[in-house]
Formats: structure tokens, sequence, C-alpha cells
């Protein structure tokens, strides 16, 4: 026989009160959520490293959670520091030529070429804009190139200032991975106390957030780093800085439907209008067929087995995600989608009979 609640006045009272609670501490820690967010996910992809120390140390629970939090500090914060600097180096480097290039006349030899000329012919003549002038855009690209030295001071102090937030959340994430990590099979009780489900239900609602939060970090980020270096490879063989623009790429793969396009396209078209059809053949097709078939078929191979997701739901979680949140909607949005689509097996499950009997009336 199923239990049954017997809800009273002072029970409507007690839960309307605790929801009033419950939303003013979110607005307390709203500023904050991210963080908490990207600890829980954290603290799932580390778990096995965490219960592969604790085992080795099982009476020391507070250093377990610490060299769990260390090692992931290591992960990520070296590697990053590494790939900022060369990043850095590069950037700097390309600033420069840039620079040359553009005082240097090349600009001008650009809009000179022949199929430069054909095109904004075409453009100028058929398509409903404004007429572009070559000399306008190479009067504008000469004032940057110009401007160039105090852009990249303002640019620089733009990324100090994203680099402290970064490290600022880094280590309030870090902070909330160490009680998380430490008080897991705790926090898990008490969730599974508070929940108002069966214990199945509730074996079948964890076991979804931690499968589509693994997928949803793996499926992005791991797409982004692969398409990145992929990019970043074929790049530095047609004579870009390899480094710079294959983590260029990487961010790029982030951006629903354009991505990595909007850095190739226009390095593929610099190459052949500098004379460099080859290599332009070559970054167009190495594009395409590489860096592109891993966004195609890693990233839902990565993402498959979401609670029955396929492949246009997964698109339109990550393309909602990203509008609604920004970049941390890459994960929000699968796992909306897929909480949604268990709590609504749920629901059919629990009311089976009557939507069987609807069915037949």
């Amino acid at each position: 026989m199923k239990n049954t609640l017997n809800v009273t006045a002072s029970h409507r009272v007690l839960i309307l009160a605790l929801l009033f609670a419950a939303f003013a501490c979110y607005l307390l820690i709203e500023p904050y959520i991210n963080s908490i967010v990207m600890a829980f996910i954290l603290s799932l992809l580390m778990f096995p490293i965490h219960e592969w120390i604790e085992a080795k140390l099982p009476k020391y629970k507070n250093i377990v959670a610490f060299l769990s939090c260390l090692v992931l500090t290591f992960i990520i914060v070296i590697p990053l520091l590494l790939v900022f600097s060369a990043i850095v180096q590069q950037g700097s480097v390309f600033s420069q030529n840039m620079y040359q290039w553009v005082t240097g006349g090349g600009i001008q030899e650009m809009f000179a070429h022949p199929w430069v000329v054909k095109g904004l012919s075409i453009v100028n003549t058929y398509l409903p804009f404004d007429t572009i002038d070559p000399q306008g855009i190479a009067q504008k690209a000469a004032e940057f190139a110009t401007s160039l030295g105090s852009n990249l001071v303002a640019i620089s102090a733009k990324v100090l200032g994203d680099a402290t937030n970064f490290l600022m959340d880094f280590f309030l994430m870090l902070f909330v991975l160490f009680f998380l990590l430490r008080d897991h099979d705790k926090l898990i009780s008490a969730l599974r106390h508070i929940l108002p489900f069966s214990r199945s239900q509730e074996d079948r609602l964890l076991s979804e957030i931690e499968k589509v939060s693994k997928s949803a970090v793996m499926g992005s980020f791991l797409t982004a780093i692969a398409q990145g270096i992929a990019g970043g490879l074929g790049m530095w063989l047609a004579g870009f800085p390899g480094l710079f623009w294959g983590t260029m790429m990487g961010f790029a793969s982030f951006i629903p439907v354009v991505g990595t396009a909007l850095i190739w396209i226009p390095a593929t078209a610099y190459l052949f209008i500098t004379g460099d059809t080859s290599w332009g053949i070559f970054l167009a097709v190495w594009s395409i067929a590489v860096v592109g078939s891993i966004d195609n078929i890693l990233r839902p191979l990565l993402m498959q087995g979401s609670a029955g997701m396929n492949t246009l739901m997964i698109f339109f979680s990550l393309l909602g995600g990203i509008h609604l949140f920004g970049l941390i909607g890459l994960i929000y949005g699968p796992l909306i989608f897929a909480l949604t689509m268990v709590l609504f097996t749920m629901y059919e499950e629990e009311f089976k009979d009557f939507l069987n009997s609807q069915d037949n009336s």
C-alpha cells in the first residue's frame, strides 16, 4: 500500500514559508551560482580520483578532499598558464605583423586583387547594401593600425581583469568542491531524504544528473579542445601562428552554427588573395573534412544517451542554453532538457492507469 500525505493548513503555510526562504537563499547565492554548479559537475568528474585517494587515506577526509582539489588545480591551472603565455607571445607577434602589413600598403594590395575587385563589383551591383568603398575601409584599417598600441593596452587591461575574475571564481569553486567531495555521502543522503520520490525514482534522477553533467562537459569542452588542436595544426601548416589561432578556433567552436568557420574562412580567403592558392585549398579542405567532422561526430557521440535526447534536441538545448545563460548554458541547456525528459517519464509511469483510461475513453 502506498503512503499517503495529508496536507493540512499548517503544512501549506510551512511549505510556502520554505519556498520563500529557499528563494531568498537563491538570491543570496545567485552571483556565485555558476561557480557552485561547476564545482558540483567537477565533483562528479573528480570523484573516481577522489575515491582512489580516499582508499589510500580512509581516515583523513579533509586531507583527501584537499589533495583532490590540489590535483584538479594542477590539471587545470598549469596547462592554462602555459597556453596563455604562448598565446600572448604569438598574439603579440601577430599584432606586430598585422601593423606592418597594414601600414606597408598590404590592404591596398588586397583590394586591388582581381578576385576582390570582381567580388566587390557583384556585391555593390546586386545586393541591397550601401556601396562598399575599398578606400574607406583601407583608411579605417590604417587608423586602427596606427592606434594599435593603445588598443592592445586596453585589451590587455580587460584580459587581466577577466583573468582576475576567473581566478576568484576558480578559488570559490575549489572551496565549494572541497566540501562537496568531503561530505558527498552526507549530501546525497540528505537529498534522498528530502525528495518525495521512491528510491528507484531517486536513483534514476540522480543517475541522469550525473550522466548528463558529464556528457555536457565532455561533449562541449572536449570537442572544443579537439577542434582547437586540429584547427591549430592546420593553421600552423598553412603558415599561421598555430597555438594562437588554434585557441581562437577552440573558443569559436562554442558559437552555434558558425563555429570554427569564423576563423578558417577569413584565413583561407587571405591565402587565396595573397597567392598561396595551394595552402588555401589545403586549409579549406582540412577545416571542412577534419575540423568540421569533429563537431559533427564527436559532440553527438559524447552526448548520446542523455535521457533519450536525439541530435535535434541536443542542438536546441545547446543553442537555447547559450542564449539564456551564456557559455555556461552549454551545460545548463542539456541538463534542463534531460531532467525534463526524466521527470516526464516518471510522470508517465506514475499516472499510467489514468493516461491509459484517457486513451481508451
